[in-house]
C-alpha cells in the first residue's frame, strides 16, 4: 500500500526546478517527485536493445512523413518545451 510523505522546508530553487520539470513532463508535482525518487533510489539500467526498442516505439507514434531530418536536427538544437 502506498505511503503518504510530506516534505517541509524545500529550498525555493529546488521547488522551482521541480515545478518546471513537472510542467515540462506534463506531470503533477507529486508524480514528478515520485519519478525523481525512483530514478535516484531504484535506478534501472536499460540494455541497448531496450533503448532501441523504446526509440523505435516513440518514432512509430509520430505522423509519418511530416518530419524532415534537418528540421528535427534544428529542433534538437533549439530545445523543445
Amino acid at each position: 500500500m502506498p505511503t503518504t510523505l510530506t516534505l517541509k522546508n524545500i529550498p525555493d530553487d529546488v521547488y522551482d526546478r521541480l515545478k518546471l520539470a513537472a510542467q515540462t513532463h506534463r506531470r503533477s508535482m507529486n508524480s514528478e517527485v515520485i519519478v525523481c525518487l525512483e530514478a535516484v533510489l531504484l535506478p534501472r539500467k536499460l540494455t541497448t536493445t531496450e533503448r532501441l526498442s523504446r526509440a523505435r516505439e516513440l518514432r512509430s507514434a509520430l505522423p509519418q512523413g511530416q518530419f524532415e531530418a534537418g528540421e528535427m536536427d534544428a529542433l534538437k538544437r533549439q530545445g523543445r518545451p
